[in-house]
């Protein structure tokens, strides 16, 4: 690697012209600019990113905290959060929690010192400690939307409102909710839309759970499901759906002869088991790049006076509305 005073020399340039053009491109004149640049690209002259850091007051990294790296929906969700910052001067890190409220809050707290921004996915801190983060960091939600802090979530209604219409449809009047963590947003909005779906169409929905968001937290509810009587079983989310329908296999249940089940999120596994998973899925691509705009969006617009870059052009609205996939595990009583 090369210093930044030989890009200087090769330049014709001093050294805080190197720094000017490749930091604070405004400031150095288009022809310079290019001349460093290919200077630097000749060179392979990289910038220290911890001098960076310094000079500018900044890190030029940004923080993702998930909830489970290993659930399919959040991996996706990084991919677009990181597709996204790809092509900005940004780094992404990135930490997991475990589905645990005070590994997430630690994470976060630590994030708060090497990034300049924070994105939290489906966080479960309560919402004192949300605006306790907000007021130290540049800081977006993602899947929980707030009054006090930038956030973005999906639109539940027009999904689930689509499969208690089809179990309906299919003659199902008894069903229940695989409720997922307590303290997850999204679980609150989804028997939220349920309870009131199922209301109006005379369906009775009995409450199960709280279950672990995972394989094995479907597993344990289904023979919960079947001790009290549902025909049919909307999940929190695929992951859930999936122990479920295992366990019935394992139980010799028909799916969906005896139990039709929903899930929710639509990860790649829905479509590939036996029998099809119907589930309502889950626009996580938009809401990954809705959160990311919306986090590079505040951090530009924070830069010291002189350093301030133009915003990055908006990406059309995203499309956030759920929807139903009908497949293979709904089927009439």
């Amino acid at each position: 690697m090369s210093s930044i005073r030989a890009v200087a020399s090769a330049a014709g340039v001093s050294a805080s012209t190197v720094s000017r053009a490749l930091n604070n491109p405004e400031l150095v004149n288009a022809e310079t600019r290019r001349r460093v640049l290919e200077c630097a690209d000749r060179l392979g002259y990289r910038p220290n990113r911890a001098a960076r850091s310094l000079v500018l007051g900044r890190t030029t990294n940004v923080g993702l905290i998930v909830p489970d790296i290993a659930n399919p929906v959040f991996a996706l969700f990084i991919k677009g959060v990181e597709a996204y910052f790809r092509d900005t001067e940004y780094a992404v890190f990135l930490a997991d929690t475990d589905e645990d409220a005070a590994t997430e809050v630690r994470l976060a707290e630590a994030m708060v010192e090497r990034a300049d921004g924070l994105i939290l996915c489906a966080p479960r801190m309560s919402g004192m400690r949300v605006r306790s983060i907000a007021a130290k960091t540049t800081l977006v939600l993602a899947n929980r939307l707030s009054r006090t802090v930038p956030s973005i979530a999906m639109d539940f209604g027009p999904g689930i409102d689509q499969a208690i219409g089809h179990v309906h449809a299919l003659g199902h009047r008894r069903c229940a909710f695989l409720a997922g963590p307590r303290d997850s947003w999204s679980n609150r909005q989804r028997r939220r839309f349920l309870a009131a779906g199922c209301a109006e169409r005379g369906i009775e929905l009995v409450e199960l759970g709280p279950y672990e968001p995972r394989f094995g937290g479907g597993y344990r509810a289904a023979d919960e499901a079947l001790a009290a009587d549902v025909t049919a079983v909307f999940a929190y989310n695929d992951l859930v759906a999936l122990g479920v329908l295992a366990r019935l296999r394992d139980r010799d249940v028909p799916v969906p002869g005896r139990m039709s089940i929903v899930g929710f999120d639509d990860v790649p596994t829905a479509s590939m088991v036996a029998p099809p998973l119907t589930t309502v899925a889950v626009p996580i691509p938009a809401v990954a790049r809705a959160a990311s705009a919306m986090l590079l969006a505040k951090l530009r617009e924070a830069r010291p006076q002189g350093a301030a870059e133009p915003p990055p052009p908006r990406p059309p609205a995203p499309e956030l509305a759920t929807r139903l996939l009908i497949r293979s595990t709904t089927g009439p009583t």
